[in-house]
């Protein structure tokens, strides 16, 4: 009977020993698991956030863009009217909102900028250089009383275009998200 408790211990002993082996193994591997899921949730929160984070960018810039675009056709109408001094006037506030609306559009490019990717980056660049030809064209028609006309009017199929560009670059980003 000896023999038998004794057998009987060992036995005991290497089962309870598997168990408790068992357990740890379960309990690493469940520990594991649960980090890589944590990670992974987290990664995809990022992803997330960033992508929203373009997403608002690009809107913000393409709304900043159409608001510049009516102040441009504002601009454009105005041209048309005869020269006067009240003409001159009303083209110098048009001209001042024009460099407050570009500084909206340049803090707007800033942030794609920073946003990216760098395709959509540049084409961010270039939308903001495109607004460059109006203020070259209109300055010298507001100070110089020069008729501008034909040279604002000419920035807007380059200013457009660079519009579409920069849709299409925000859109490849953020269909690659």
């Amino acid at each position: 009977m000896g023999d038998s408790t004794v057998w009987t211990l060992a036995i005991a002993a290497v089962t309870g020993g598997t168990a408790v082996l068992a357990s740890w193994v379960t309990s690493r591997g469940s520990t594991r698991a649960a980090r890589i899921q944590a990670e992974t949730a987290a990664r995809s929160q990022r992803a997330e956030r960033l992508r929203e984070s373009r997403r608002t960018a690009y809107l913000d810039l393409i709304e900043q863009t159409h608001r510049i675009g009516e102040l441009y056709w504002e601009i454009s109408a105005e041209l048309r009217e005869p020269s006067s001094a009240e003409r001159a006037t009303r083209l110098d506030a048009l001209l001042d909102r024009e460099v407050a609306e570009y500084a909206k559009i340049r803090r707007c490019t800033r942030v794609v900028e920073l946003e990216g990717p760098p395709a959509a980056a540049a084409a961010a660049l270039a939308l903001q250089k495109a607004t460059g030809p109006f203020y070259d064209a209109l300055r010298p028609g507001t100070a110089e009383g020069k008729d501008c006309r034909e040279e604002f009017d000419a920035a807007y199929r380059p200013f457009w275009k660079a519009l579409e560009n920069f849709v299409d670059a925000a859109r490849d980003a953020h269909q690659t998200d």
